[in-house]
């Protein structure tokens, strides 16, 4: 890890977004971006989507609500989220969480160090930017079984994750 940061600029609408998993991942800081320091995401969570408890050892996390009500798990703790409410999970440390709303949720995602954000690159589709906040709702969808199986591998075998039984 460098300090060798770029100065960046991402407006609003723009930014590689990537649709996985049913939601939306915007890249709004990558590692290229922060000389592998950080990065920071914007997702953006369909009703009832989900990303089950797992914990990563390379790398701590850290969210924002921007929008919504989610249901965090951490370790052994439930708690529900709304807008303003800010969490940080250390590495090694079990979490996930659920939009339990009935509207989509945005959530500000920061990781680091960075790495763990190409994840979402690899697992998803690239969604031409920019589009409007009806656009981007239009697109989120449950996922397809093969597509979380894949997701899954992935994340297990590349990006080091470990997923509570």
């Amino acid at each position: 890890m460098t300090a060798n940061y770029q100065t960046t600029l991402v407006q609003p609408g723009n930014g590689s977004t990537y649709l996985a998993l049913g939601d939306l991942y915007t890249f709004l800081a990558t590692g290229e971006d922060t000389g592998g320091a950080y990065s920071i995401i914007e997702v953006l969570m369909q009703p009832q989507s989900m990303i089950p408890p797992h914990r990563h050892d390379q790398a701590d996390e850290a969210h924002y609500i921007l929008e919504g009500e989610v249901e965090y798990q951490l370790e052994d703790r439930t708690m529900i989220a709304i807008s303003g409410t800010f969490f940080n999970f250390p590495r090694n440390k079990y979490h996930g969480f659920k939009n339990i709303g009935s509207n989509p949720a945005k959530i500000l995602m920061i990781i680091t160090p960075s790495g763990a954000e190409q994840f979402f690159s690899e697992v998803g589709q690239q969604i031409v930017e920019p589009m409007s906040d009806e656009e981007k709702r239009n697109l989120l969808s449950p996922p397809n079984p093969a597509d979380v199986e894949k997701a899954i591998e992935v994340a297990i075998t590349k990006y080091g994750l470990e997923f509570l039984s």
